[in-house]
């Protein structure tokens, strides 16, 4: 089969798509989500066949190439089409939706064709969703984990130390890494910190610093930004480290789903592809939380050390308390803001933000065999040598902003305000998080919620507790019947 080949204005987000008018589909026996081989001279591809009727988006002897294959094979001429069977992996998902262990063989197999975008987003999620249901065991998770890595590019760093960060998330605010990098990496060491945007949280790492800087770069400028700083902040996905983390991610996200073994393959295949030698793993637990209990904390905590172990990675484990959020902003602007209050040793900072980047940095430091890393830590960013290192990282990367103060907030905010007078015994992360994406984030980097008053304060009714931001007033009030509904369970005023 030989067609000419039309660009369309169609994008999938990753999966490579053929669109053949639907007399040519039945003239040569293909349906919607079969795969197809496409040779244009040296260029291959594997696309997925979908249909039109519309003759005028694809007459017949034309195939519509989606944004994703038409960048692999050009815009126009003409290529070569045949049927190729379906792939192994399908049959290899079916094995897992029926509740049964995959060998490391069946995960890479799985893990290149997504990786390669041979697979569509509907089969993709039956895998998640297959792994979320029936679970891995520690073994197909490190397989998991090999496999990832295995159909990426790796970042190649020759040193004794190559040190590395990572929280499992779902705590509300937490930036720690945006601190700790650039104290350890002030220190001396080299950190080369890949983040993910948000899943289920108000921001990730990616999201806040994108607010800063930019953190889309190619390897070759994350390598350049290295040498030059001794770290970076940057988004894995636009790299291709562990390439099919990411799709994976994209499917999980609207669900909120993040096993446990997805999770653990996710982290540590990431930090594989970098080169990292020795990682800290932040467990927060609690109400609110991802993880409910210590004891849940401390079974994923022997994960990370099983399959890290089989990667050849030295894990330490940091279990921290995570029913409430950390700082005082929650959304991507706000929580730029509070991090580079704590850089600053702005009068304005948040404590708690700041103690808990400062033991993070400091058990990094004592992960080379270093004593007394707290003070190390707490020395580097008292001199405000740990906010140079963070203004060279984000102009290397493409500065954005440097100042709090020019940093945008949502043009709509709504202050919420204390019903009764006494002291804060608690506020609730899970509710922060409810609150905040709501409003927008971290879709809209500018909304959020920033937090007056803290944990253990005194207040009187009517003094304002929290100011919520945003740019859409359908989302502002959203948020409003949110904080309506459950502001007195947000706060826990006694």
């Amino acid at each position: 089969m030989r067609f000419r080949l039309k660009r369309i204005q169609i994008s999938s987000g990753g999966p490579m798509i053929a669109v053949m008018n639907i007399s040519d589909a039945a003239e040569n026996n293909l349906h919607r989500g079969d795969r197809i081989e496409l040779i244009k001279g040296a260029k291959k591809a594997i696309a997925i066949v979908d249909t039109t009727k519309d003759a005028l988006l694809v007459p017949e002897g034309w195939l519509g190439l989606n944004h994703e294959l038409s960048s692999k094979l050009g815009q126009s001429g003409t290529a070569d089409a045949g049927l190729i069977d379906k792939s192994h992996s399908l049959a290899y998902i079916k094995k897992k939706l029926d509740g049964k262990e995959l060998s490391e063989k069946e995960f890479l197999s799985i893990i290149s064709d997504i990786a390669r975008n041979a697979l569509s987003e509907i089969e993709i999620t039956y895998f998640v969703s297959a792994c979320y249901t029936h679970g891995l065991s520690n073994e197909e998770t490190a397989f998991l984990t090999k496999a990832m890595i295995n159909t990426g590019d790796l970042l190649k760093i020759s040193k004794k130390f190559v040190l590395d960060k990572h929280c499992i998330g779902g705590v509300a605010g937490n930036r720690t890494t945006m601190l700790a990098v650039p104290i350890v990496a002030a220190a001396g060491y080299t950190v080369p910190k890949t983040s993910s945007r948000s899943i289920t949280s108000p921001a990730g790492t990616a999201d806040t610093m994108e607010v800063l800087c930019k953190v889309d770069l190619p390897l070759g400028k994350v390598k350049k930004v290295i040498a030059k700083t001794g770290a970076c902040i940057v988004w894995g996905g636009a790299l291709s480290l562990a390439p099919a983390d990411d799709i994976i991610i994209r499917v999980e996200h609207p669900l909120g789903i993040d096993a446990y073994g997805q999770l653990v393959a996710s982290v540590l295949g990431k930090k594989k592809s970098v080169s990292s030698t020795h990682v800290l793993i932040d467990i927060p637990y609690g109400q609110g939380a991802k993880v409910k209990t210590k004891a849940r904390a401390e079974k994923l905590g022997s994960i990370f050390r099983y399959v890290g172990e089989k990667i050849g990675l030295k894990i330490f484990l940091m279990y921290s308390k995570g029913s409430k959020p950390v700082g005082k902003g929650i959304g991507p602007a706000l929580e730029a803001r509070d991090v580079l209050y704590v850089l600053r040793n702005d009068p304005r900072q948040p404590l708690d933000l700041r103690k808990k980047s400062l033991e993070m940095a400091g058990k990094m430091i004592e992960m080379t065999g270093k004593k007394n890393g707290f003070a190390i830590a707490r020395k580097i960013l008292d001199s405000g040598l740990a906010y140079e290192k963070m203004v060279e990282i984000i102009n290397a990367q493409g500065k954005r902003h440097i100042e709090p103060g020019t940093i945008p907030l949502g043009r709509l905010s709504y202050e919420v305000k204390a019903h009764r007078s006494g002291a804060i015994q608690a506020i609730r992360n899970d509710i922060a998080v409810s609150i905040a994406r709501a409003a927008g984030a971290p879709k809209d980097a500018e909304a959020g919620i920033y937090l007056k008053r803290l944990e253990g304060e005194r207040i009187l009714k009517g003094q304002a507790l929290f100011t919520v931001y945003s740019n859409s007033e359908a989302r502002l009030a959203h948020a409003k019947s949110i904080c309506k509904k459950l502001s007195k369970e947000f706060y826990i005023i006694k």
